[in-house]
Parts: C-alpha cells; sequence; structure tokens
C-alpha cells in the first residue's frame, strides 16, 4: 500500500520512516517537508542516510495520484486544514497531531487556542486506541492517533473503569516523559544544559491532554470522569512513565486486579503487565510495547497503576502503524515486533 508522511522531519515522522521501510505491506511513496523540500532525507536524519529519499513539497494533487494513506506527523492546526482535501479524494488519513481526538470543536478551541477542523470531519474521525476501540477502526478513513500521555493513562485506567472498580471522579495522573516528547524544535526550555539534572513539571495549570483522557474514560465508565493531571519533563530522549492514583469501591487484592487486567489485554500483542517489580520506560524503548503494573494499598483503599510507554512509539508512529494494520485487515503485529532497546 503506497504511502505518504506529511510532517516528515520530526522525531515521529522519523519514527514512522523507518517502520514502514520494515513493513511487509507498506511502501513509502512521498516524504513531504514545507520546510526542508527538495532536501535529502539524510540531510535532516544521517541515520537514515542509506534511504536514498528526498522531501517533497506539499502538493495534495500529487498526493492524490501517488498515495493511498496519509500519515499526518504535523503540529496542531494544520491536520485539521489539509485533512479535509485529502478525504475529498478518497485517502485513508491517520493524523498523528491533536486535530480530531476531541469530538468537540468548541473543547479543541478552548484547549489548543486555535480554530478546531470542520464538525462534519470530527464526527467522521475515529479515536485511534486499538485495544479498545477496533470495531470503529476497521471501518473508519480518518483516524486521530491517540497522544501519548493519553495513551500510557488510558491503557492503565480503562480496565478499572469497565469493571467499576475506582470512584471516577477522584482520578490524580503523575506523569513523566522524555524530551522527544516536545517535539523536534529550537526552545530554550529544551537545550541540554536546561534539562539536563533537572526534573521540571509544566502545563500544570491545564494540558491539553486533559479532555482527550476524559472523553474517553467516559465512554467506559458511562458517567463524567475528572482527572488531576501533572506532567513532568524528564532528561531523558525517550519514554513516558505515568503513576495512576485513584480510591477503590470495593475491596480487593492486588492479585485479584492483576487477574482482571490479565484478562481484558489477554488478546492485546503489545499490553504486557507485570506481574513482579515494576514498569520501566527502558524496558519498552524503541518498541510498540506498553507495560503495566498494579499495587492496591489495603490500608488505604486506593490503587496505584504504573504504565509505560515509547513516546515516540506506542505514543505516536508505533500506535498509527498499528492502526493502518488494523484497518486493512493485516496481523495488528505487522512491522512492529521489534524487541525493546536494551540497555
Amino acid at each position: 500500500m503506497k504511502t505518504a508522511v506529511i510532517g516528515s522531519t520530526g522525531y515521529g515522522g522519523a519514527e514512522l520512516i523507518r517502520l514502514i521501510e520494515g513493513h511487509p505491506h507498506l511502501e513509502l511513496a512521498m516524504l513531504i517537508s514545507t520546510s526542508q523540500a527538495g532536501d535529502a532525507l539524510s540531510q535532516a536524519y544521517p541515520h537514515l542516510r542509506h534511504l536514498a529519499y528526498t522531501f517533497q513539497e506539499l502538493d495534495i494533487a500529487q498526493i492524490g495520484q501517488e498515495a493511498e494513506l496519509v500519515f499526518l506527523a504535523t503540529p496542531p492546526g494544520v491536520s485539521g486544514e489539509l485533512t479535509p482535501q485529502l478525504r475529498a479524494q478518497g485517502k485513508l488519513v491517520i493524523d498523528l497531531s491533536g486535530d480530531f481526538r476531541l469530538k468537540d470543536g468548541r473543547s479543541y478551541e478552548d484547549w489548543y487556542n486555535r480554530k478546531a477542523a470542520p464538525d462534519k470531519w470530527l464526527a467522521e474521525a475515529v479515536y485511534g486506541l486499538p485495544e479498545w476501540f477496533a470495531e470503529e477502526i476497521r471501518t473508519a478513513d480518518l483516524i486521530a492517533n491517540p497522544g501519548c500521555y493519553p495513551t500510557a493513562t488510558l491503557l492503565g485506567l480503562l480496565p478499572l473503569l469497565q469493571h467499576r472498580m475506582i470512584d471516577q471522579r477522584a482520578l490524580v495522573i503523575d506523569a513523566k516523559s522524555g524530551v522527544t516528547g516536545a517535539g523536534r524544535k529550537v526552545d530554550q526550555s529544551l537545550l541540554f544544559s536546561e534539562v539536563n539534572e533537572n526534573l521540571r513539571p509544566y502545563k500544570v495549570d491545564g494540558h491539553q491532554h486533559i479532555p482527550e483522557i476524559e472523553q474517553a474514560a467516559e465512554r467506559l465508565a458511562g458517567a463524567e470522569v475528572r482527572v488531576r493531571f501533572v506532567p513532568h519533563l524528564v532528561p531523558m530522549n525517550r519514554g513516558i512513565l505515568v503513576s495512576l492514583y485513584a480510591p477503590m469501591l470495593h475491596k480487593y487484592t492486588t492479585t485479584e486486579v492483576l487477574h482482571m487486567y490479565e484478562e481484558v489485554y489477554e488478546d492485546a500483542p503489545f499490553v504486557r503487565i507485570v506481574e513482579s517489580g515494576w514498569p520501566s520506560t527502558k524496558a519498552v524503548q524503541g518498541s510498540n510495547f506498553c507495560d503495566i503494573g498494579v499495587h492496591v494499598d489495603e490500608r488505604t483503599g486506593w490503587i496505584t497503576v504504573l504504565s509505560v510507554i515509547d513516546n515516540l512509539m506506542k505514543g505516536a508512529a508505533g500506535q498509527a502503524v498499528q492502526n493502518a494494520n488494523l484497518r486493512m485487515g493485516w496481523a495488528a503485529t505487522a512491522g512492529l515486533m521489534q524487541s525493546p532497546l536494551f540497555p
């Protein structure tokens, strides 16, 4: 299946290139970059110098002729403008930005501080969390790839909501991400000397992933969900660790909850339940896996869920390819069974 990547010079775009090159059913037809059109791929990413691609200008008509599937790895706001044009040409679109994740355009404008995509396309978009919304993804032509923080959070949270085990009005999410989660851009706060030996919270007063988490959680809870979400920047390249805390509605043991998670994710090839020890970002680096561990504090009646992913893989490009696999009826693991990098 011939594929185009728009926004191919960012970290997510580079991961898409790597995954498409190793995929049994995908062929990279076009790499599109408005900032580096005409440059060789190796100028942006020397580690891909063995691939003889050149970045091209954005030309919707040309995409219509050369590609069937389009991955959008663009900043917020760009996908909302391009997607209607691509869909008008009958293209399957998987969007890695946040432009189609929220069903309510007003909510998007409040949280992202920019104009929302047209309601028609917000209604058409399917939220692409494969482990939970597979049936919708299989028939979707516009797939909204989840954010990295929401992916790690929801994979840990949704089993508890599905089984009505916790109070969904009192959820605390402490999240930590590597620096690549901020994208590939020049920013003083992301300089080595600013990040190294430093642990820094940000957007404590409200992160744009909050409504995305609540929207998906409410589908499973069948009731209003409210989360307190605080992200932190960690001096490492890749990885997200989410620590989720919630009061339990009834008494359960850790063993009982672990068994429940194992049943929920029995057929999910990329979710691994950690029975002994605790999840760590190094254990999933470079892979599409999500590792989940849980602990029930019987003294306080609270549960702690620990969920880890590689933010560029399961949190972005890997999940996008997983969605393509699901949509096309290919094996979920096609092109994605790389073992984590260690050490």
